[in-house]
């Protein structure tokens, strides 16, 4: 059988044929069932963005009502997925205790080997509404405080924003989180996507290329970017310096400054641009400017001195600051808006299913290799 060998990494392999999401990273274009995302992010709200991804189509005013009701009616833990995020030691990292919890979920699914289309999306909707009362819980859990009874009443963002504070959001928290979510929601076939797309194909489950998914999001290569440029600056401030110079004497270093460049978008990440006047109003509204003009700083600075220009983790990590939330949730965050792209991709992929088995180019001994007895060796 004839194959081509891929380049390193699968890169420029086109893996599936899907629907979904569209890129041109030579034009900075990220569309969403051909719809752009600078509209999306503009017009348009995340359980309508999920909708879209799911159903092919914008929602009438009907069943988007219906859909938002359904993916909050799904907002429910079982006591026992309670019990053991409490249960897990409160110095597990978010993502940790986030993929033991999807995984743990499945044995609650009565129906749970059932991959037809209908199943799947109740799933779907089960999973999209738990991720995110899984992270909160935990944040709350590990550091005392009482979990947050759901509230159906409030749209997706708001709800996360109010289980993981506490307190109902402001409407400008509410909208730059939702705005953050659409941002987020999918990006055809990433490391994540792909080994989601990968484990459906085997017929396991839904949770089972969820929790798959998460594994790889976990990963510092994939998720985990905006939390080390937000360490640089947070390191920044702590010693008094100079963005500009402080990230200088780096880059002389050889050291790479996180939450630049992409492996598809060869002009700016078009995420990164709603990101970055997220992170500006948001600065301003909250009284504390100082890390988006940390970022504007470093951020021009690079663009000059290395060409390289700002992808959605740079402006992530000061939006989601400023907003309150703590280091180590920002890939959970990822999670929370990704699951309703992985659950796009599943879908997709078992409405046409192929399994999917690459073949590998082989660099080993030549064939045919001798075989040595031990005693000769």
């Amino acid at each position: 059988m004839a194959t081509a060998v891929a380049a390193k990494g699968l890169e420029g392999i086109v893996a599936a044929n899907s629907g979904i999401c569209w890129i041109d990273g030579d034009a900075g274009v990220l569309a969403y069932r051909g719809i752009d995302i600078h509209e999306l992010a503009e017009k348009s709200t995340f359980e309508e963005i999920t909708y879209l991804l799911w159903n092919g189509k914008l929602p009438t005013k009907a069943e988007l009502d219906e859909f938002s009701k359904k993916l909050a009616d799904a907002r429910e833990l079982p006591p026992a997925i309670l019990d053991l995020i409490r249960a897990l030691p409160k110095t597990a990292t978010p993502m940790e205790v986030l993929r033991t919890a999807v995984s743990a979920l499945s044995t609650y699914d009565a129906d749970e080997k059932a991959v037809d289309h209908d199943s799947n999306v109740r799933k779907s909707f089960a999973l999209t509404a738990q991720i995110p009362m899984i992270v909160a819980a935990f944040d709350r859990i590990r550091k005392g405080k009482e979990v947050v009874p759901a509230d159906k009443s409030l749209s997706h963002a708001a709800h996360f924003l109010q289980q993981l504070t506490g307190e109902t959001p402001s409407e400008t928290a509410t909208k730059t989180f939702d705005v953050a979510l659409i941002l987020h929601a999918d990006h055809e076939l990433n490391a994540s996507t792909f080994a989601a797309r990968v484990i459906a194909a085997t017929l396991s489950d839904v949770h089972s290329a969820i929790t798959g998914a998460i594994g790889a999001l976990k990963g510092p290569l994939h998720g985990g970017a905006n939390e080390a440029v937000m360490r640089l600056l947070f390191e920044i401030d702590k010693k008094g310096a100079d963005p500009v110079e402080y990230v200088r004497e780096l880059l002389a270093a050889k050291k790479k400054i996180s939450g630049f460049g992409h492996r598809v978008y060869h002009t700016e990440d078009p995420r990164a641009t709603h990101l970055r006047r997220m992170s500006e109003a948001l600065g301003k509204a909250d009284g504390n400017p100082k890390w988006y003009e940390m970022s504007r700083k470093i951020e021009l600075f690079v663009k000059e001195e290395k060409k390289l220009n700002a992808n959605v983790d740079f402006y992530s990590a000061s939006t989601y600051t400023t907003l309150g939330i703590d280091l180590d949730l920002f890939t959970p965050i990822f999670a929370i808006s990704r699951i309703s792209g992985w659950a796009a991709h599943v879908i997709e992929q078992l409405d046409d299913n192929r399994l999917i088995r690459p073949r590998a180019e082989y660099i080993g001994p030549e064939y045919p290799a001798k075989y040595i007895a031990i005693e000769n060796r």
